[in-house]
């Protein structure tokens, strides 16, 4: 990779961006504080300026400033949601115009846990007995894994407070793996812990004695319906995991636009991911950039490319 010419452009970039790193990239930042960016390139100054790139990370709900030329681009954290905008499921009422210019490689799945302690074998017994569950998630509503358990738990026609109003109770937490959590798996004092990041937490339960519970097929049918991929962690991807598990994907953290892009403006984004590749925190699913537009385990994709990011893959060698 070339160095950028170190000019007063760059230095002023350089000093924004820092600032905006530390603050939203801080693993200290709650989760409900301030870790959303937005990035935004343009030419002229004060009533002149005319803003070129518009960029941002967060909500699922920016797709639609996306679609409305409010943003460029965003990106979203996983890909299911991005299939929801796509499809008009879910979150969202009909569907958007959004494409994919690289999807960042996250391998991840969501899943369902219960100790055998409860007597509960799946989700739906929860409803049947009215069981207590003492149940750990996330603790900021808008997150998306709240999403999703919601939309889990009205598949099986129940809710979050139909669960405590049983006497159930939510052991709420920052991150997947909180030391809350992990303190409460040790104490035995939670029954189920539903969420995703799992190189954080799911070994730590397992070993705990929690058990994955599967999903019923009509649920998963639902489910993918929606937007959520059903897939497989092989028995063995973690040392307490006896046998294989189906559940959804959780991965793929995909830099979307609306399909007006023009697309030169997309090409010119994938240019830059190769000629700052070796600045980018790639995680270990990494396999090289033409990873960022296939549909792989970390880059589940179900919406199509935009024809300017797929015609830089195809130009570089890449397939798509």
């Amino acid at each position: 990779m070339e160095p950028l010419p170190r000019g007063a452009n760059f230095q002023r970039t350089k000093l924004l961006w820092e600032i905006g790193l530390h603050i939203a990239g801080n693993p200290d930042t709650p989760y409900y504080g301030n870790r959303d960016m937005c990035i935004v390139v343009g030419s002229g100054s004060g009533e002149n300026f005319r803003p070129w790139l518009r960029m941002a990370t967060g909500s699922p709900a920016l797709a639609h400033a996306v679609c409305r030329g409010e943003l460029e681009m965003a990106m979203v954290n996983p890909s299911g949601f991005l299939t929801q905008a796509y499809r008009g499921t879910g979150l969202f009422k009909e569907p958007l115009p959004v494409r994919v210019i690289a999807n960042y490689p996250s391998w991840d799945r969501f899943v369902y846990t219960l100790h055998p302690r409860t007597g509960l074998r799946s989700l739906a017994e929860i409803k049947a007995k009215r069981y207590p569950l003492r149940l750990s998630i996330r603790e900021d509503l808008a997150h998306s894994t709240r999403v999703l358990v919601d939309q889990t738990l009205a598949v099986y026609g129940f809710t979050l407070a139909d669960l405590e109003s049983w006497g159930g109770s939510l052991q709420l937490n920052g991150g997947p793996g909180d030391k809350r959590r992990l303190d409460a798996l040790q104490a035995g004092t939670i029954d189920a812990v539903f969420d995703e990041g799992l190189v954080l937490w799911f070994e730590e339960a397992l070993a705990a004695g929690m058990e994955p519970v599967p999903l019923e097929n009509f649920a998963l049918k639902k489910l993918a319906a929606i937007g959520w991929r059903r897939v497989v962690i092989p028995a063995g991807r973690f040392p307490h995991l006896k046998s294989d598990y189906e559940c959804l994907d959780y991965g793929g953290w995909p830099l979307y636009t609306r399909a007006s892009l023009p697309d030169e403006d997309a090409y010119k984004v994938c240019a830059a991911l190769q000629a700052r590749n070796d600045e980018i925190f790639w995680e270990s699913s990494y396999t090289g950039i033409g990873q960022l537009g296939q549909d792989t385990e970390a880059t589940p994709r179900d919406v199509p490319l935009h024809p300017g990011a797929a015609q830089w893959y195809q130009e570089h060698g890449f397939k798509v």
